[in-house]
């Protein structure tokens, strides 16, 4: 038998497979993404029920198969059960984890995807902070993860703006959410984003056109 590894990462995707099991996407700081089979997990009172729900973080204790790994039990440290009680920040959190899902590979260091998504998550959860400068912080810093952005904006902004996008590609991600901005700069920093995923990214994502029409964009 293999042996069992320890895994820290988070669950981006859960989806069903046959009447009890469970087909699990994680992002891990060890391995990247990789794919795991919950076995049971829909059975009630089964252990790895929980563990096997989008958002949670943690410790996945997992066998290697040939294809794909099976989770045999799980620590988890953070569920962020708090996002079950709004449904905005739901979605955005969401659509953090389809992106993270896009930028991530397997066998490759998943260790700045993943804190990047954790903080994000948390930093939705801080009233202080409107959910549109996380969403636009976290998808520049994604796309700077990824290799795929420019230094300055891509077009003539506000000294605030170009200040607001040079920390954030600079800043480290302990300390990426520690300011805001006036509405007119997020506006600023807002478009020059877009203009960079429209350029870098070739894909849509669902969770991001709902939270669209829930924000009202």
């Amino acid at each position: 038998m293999r042996d069992l590894i320890e895994l820290t990462g988070m669950v981006l995707k859960s989806t069903s497979v046959g009447e009890y099991d469970r087909r699990l996407v994680l992002l891990t700081r060890e391995r990247g993404k990789i794919t795991a089979f919950a076995r049971g997990a829909k059975r009630p009172g089964n252990r790895l029920m929980a563990p096997s729900r989008p958002f949670a973080f943690g410790t996945f204790k997992l066998y290697e198969g040939r294809e794909a790994y099976n989770l045999q039990d799980a620590e988890i440290s953070r569920y962020f059960e708090e996002l079950s009680q709004d449904m905005e920040g739901a979605c955005c959190g969401q659509y953090f984890l389809e992106f993270g899902d896009y930028y991530s590979r397997e066998n490759l260091d998943g260790s700045s995807m993943l804190l990047l998504i954790y903080q994000s998550l948390r930093a939705i959860l801080k009233p202080s902070i409107p959910n549109r400068l996380v969403r636009r912080v976290f998808e520049l810093k994604a796309m700077a993860i990824g290799g795929e952005y420019t230094e300055r904006p891509p077009r003539a902004v506000s000294d605030s703006a170009a200040y607001a996008w040079e920390y954030v590609v600079g800043a480290p991600l302990e300390k990426l959410y520690t300011f805001t901005l006036t509405d007119s700069v997020l506006e600023e920093f807002a478009e020059c984003v877009e203009i960079n995923k429209k350029r870098f990214i070739d894909r849509e994502f669902h969770s991001l056109e709902v939270l669209k029409v829930m924000a009202g964009e």
